[in-house]
């Protein structure tokens, strides 16, 4: 081969440096548009407990936010218990349920069973064998075949609407011990006074159930409470009795049945509502006026396809694709609507009213990301959902901190002002704000009653409601004295970020006064600072340190030690919009980094539960990005897998599910209120998501793998993105993010400090 010149390979030289050029700056091909994503939804996954944890979840056939949710019933729910865990092998019925989480209980539900042969009222006698083989569970579907033993199998379909259920029961043909064939609908578990009726010339069964399992947890009766139903038949029944109605004391469960002829298919259809037997037969003929199943289905179906498809997904494998949509799946779930058709049964103040209104808020989990990523993937609701906090403002006095579908008590804080803040900085303007800021206003400055009398214990029965616990305490002294109040130390610490909240709500308001009150108040988490411990740490009335306490949820970690399922680890870097007064307190940004070391090290972590979710993306705010890069991928490969045991805790609501998708678009909102997303690790080679506003943001990460996790050097719309974050507004606009993935820590976004909160003194 001759011999080249200095200039030929120059030249070559030069060529290849253009071509490589070339390749880092044009944009990647756009992704082709998936449309049909309901497939790659696993509505199964978080229903099983597993070495990696449990979700808490159940396969709900359901519209996005659906009033009513339909399951499979394999055991009889209760507050902590599921109506659906994958490991059970035997199903009771299919329940019409309006229970969120595990730890919250259901309300006016109604359960369908079929059967074969002898009448069955109870769980236990009408169970039947079934096996995931058989079991088809999709969000627009779910089917199994029941074990009849010698009658034979019984196939079940559920498809719904946003407030409708339609099911069909395909009946094996007859035998010679079959007997009839038979649905039963329970209203009413024994103890709880139901109704059902049956008007056998309109194969029709209606009534209600009164059943709150919550009623226990705060201060309202609600005596006008009921969950209605009307269930329609297409084939006539040949016969239609109700059972356990001539009890008066209701000892036993009530209900109705229609029995029809071996081999029968039967379909049924349900209508639900809070106002009326009524309103239910007016949302079945509004949402379900025929008889077509598969229409149904498929309305459903492309329900839930137009918001699965606003997110698409480049360089990732099926299992990945189910992760995510799995994902989104579960955080479009809640908040649930709890209006019909332009009103509303309020269950704070027990009455009718017209508008619209949604439920089952579980705002202390939610503020942290759930609620954020609604703002992307349904913006339509916020108004709606805002509106909704500020009607129960109005009707019960407070806004609440998890309504199901009253108040509740449950966990701390008022965290409803971060999501009104966080609407009002993101420009959502259809909710009455001055309203908004009384309440807002109420929830920082009125304690609750009783507050000097009472200790606020988790889950203390039939209370005053809690607000923002201690709060008497906490204007005398700033801060909230364990002494006095469970859970102080974590109060005072998530109240600062609340009167953070109220002051950008002020700001918005031109209440220039009530901001720099708010604001010099939100910097009373530092009161709680114990420099000899570099940690959070409670305090009493008289000013001294409590015990630090050992990490355990339990009354003495709570009453003594001052701590929300968690520790001073768990809690001491939970002011969220505070990181750069903690840096200044623990000395600087070398030991707020190490200390965070300690705390990945030492297994403070805890993914499972909320207050750790933003932990992963501090190193951000220490000028060590890199490490936050590697860390919320440790997190999400351990936590996440697209099984039914593959949540680790459980999915309150969404928020587990938000923080994997924020992470795997590689960003995440630390203080949501801010409008600002601060930048880990993009898991996938392309992401984009269509935003509302007819823009798309595209997220592309050069050269990703497993192993190249760590950001080179990133873009936005094509001009160098030397920070660790990325704005609302900025994602508003839509583009390109664009990243350069490598296998070492580089240097990117290291120099980057967060501005200190600027209060006056």
């Amino acid at each position: 081969m001759a011999k080249q010149t200095p200039e030929i390979q120059f030249a070559v030289m030069k060529r290849i440096v253009l071509i490589f050029a070339i390749i880092l700056l044009v944009p990647f091909p756009k992704l082709p548009a998936q449309t049909d994503l309901v497939p790659y939804v696993n509505p199964l996954v978080g229903s099983q407990s597993s070495s990696i944890g449990y979700g808490g979840t159940m396969p709900f056939v359901t519209t996005p936010f659906g009033m009513t949710d339909w399951t499979p019933q394999t055991r009889q729910n209760k507050i902590s218990v599921t109506s659906y865990n994958y490991d059970d092998t035997t199903i009771s019925g299919f329940i019409g349920t309006h229970q969120p989480a595990i730890w919250m209980g259901d309300y006016g539900y109604v359960t369908i069973a079929p059967q074969i042969g002898q009448l069955r009222t109870t769980p236990d006698s009408r169970k039947l064998p079934y096996n995931h083989r058989s079991e088809i569970a999709r969000p627009d579907y779910y089917r199994v075949l029941l074990d009849a033993g010698a009658d034979g199998k019984i196939q079940a379909e559920m498809s719904a609407t946003e407030r409708c259920s339609m099911l069909r029961f395909t009946f094996p043909a007859a035998s010679p011990d079959s007997g009839v064939a038979r649905v039963l609908i329970e209203a009413s578990r024994p103890g709880i006074p139901g109704l059902a009726s049956v008007n056998l010339e309109r194969r029709e069964i209606a009534g209600y159930n009164p059943h709150r399992m919550d009623a226990h947890l705060g201060p309202l009766a609600l005596p006008n409470f009921k969950g209605y139903f009307v269930i329609q038949f297409q084939q006539a029944p040949a016969v239609m009795k109700t059972y356990g109605m001539d009890d008066s004391k209701a000892a036993t469960s009530r209900g109705a049945y229609a029995e029809f002829q071996p081999g029968q298919t039967v379909q049924l259809r349900v209508g639900t509502s809070f106002i009326s037997v009524e309103q239910a037969r007016e949302n079945l003929r509004r949402e379900i006026p025929g008889w077509d199943f598969d229409a149904v289905q498929q309305k459903l179906r492309a329900q839930w396809n137009a918001k699965l498809s606003r997110l698409q997904i480049g360089g990732a494998t099926d299992a990945d694709k189910t992760l995510l949509y799995t994902a989104l799946y579960h955080a479009l779930l809640y908040p649930r609507i709890f209006s019909e058709y332009g009103r509303y049964y309020s269950a704070f103040d027990d009455t009718i009213h017209s508008g619209e209104s949604y439920t089952a808020y579980s705002i202390w989990d939610t503020f942290r990301a759930e609620n954020s990523l609604l703002t992307l993937f349904a913006p339509e609701r916020i108004d709606g959902m805002i509106t909704a906090l500020l009607q129960d403002f109005k009707e019960g006095g407070w806004m609440p901190k998890w309504p199901n579908p009253s108040y509740t008590n449950i966990m701390i804080a008022t965290h409803a002002d971060s999501l009104v803040a966080e609407a009002i900085r993101k420009g959502f303007h259809g909710f009455d704000r001055e309203l908004a800021w009384q309440a807002v206003y109420k929830d920082a400055m009125t304690p609750p009653d009783e507050d000097t009398t009472r200790r606020w214990l988790d889950r203390e029965e039939h209370t005053p409601y809690e607000a923002r616990e201690g709060l008497t305490y906490l204007k005398q002294l700033g801060f909230v004295p364990t002494d006095k109040t469970d859970e102080a130390a974590s109060v005072t610490l998530e109240g600062s970020y609340d009167d953070w909240c109220v002051a950008q709500v002020a700001k918005a308001l031109g209440r220039i006064n009530d901001y720099d009150f708010f604001l010099r108040r939100s910097l009373n988490d530092r009161n709680l600072f114990n420099p000899a411990l570099g940690l959070m740490n409670g305090k009493t009335s008289d000013g001294k340190w409590a015990p630090i306490g050992k990490g355990r949820d339990d009354n003495e970690n709570r009453s003594v030690s001052g701590w929300t399922e968690g520790d001073a680890w768990v809690y001491t870097w939970s002011p969220l919009h505070d990181q750069a007064g903690l840096i200044q307190l623990m000395g600087g940004v070398e030991q707020y980094d190490n200390k965070l070391d300690q705390h990945f090290s030492g297994g403070h972590n805890v993914h499972s539960n909320e207050p750790s979710h933003h932990y992963g993306y501090l190193y951000d705010f220490g000028g060590q990005p890199w490490k936050t890069q590697a860390m919320v991928r440790r997190i999400a490969e351990k936590e996440y897998q697209p099984v039914p045991g593959g949540l680790d805790g459980d999915d309150d609501c969404g928020q587990m599910s938000a923080w994997l998708l924020f992470t795997a678009m590689g960003f995440y909102p630390v203080n949501p209120a801010s409008g600002d997303y601060m930048i880990g690790s993009p898991m996938y080679g392309e992401m984009s998501l269509s935003l509302a506003n007819g823009k798309t943001l595209r997220v592309e990460a050069s050269n990703n793998s497993p192993e190249n996790l760590y950001i080179q050097s990133a873009t936005l719309n094509g001009a160098p993105l030397d920070i660790p974050v990325i704005t609302w507004e900025q994602i508003q606009t839509g583009g390109t993010l664009h990243f350069v993935m490598g296998p070492k820590p580089s240097q990117w976004a290291s120099k980057w400090r967060v501005a200190p909160v600027a209060a006056k003194p």
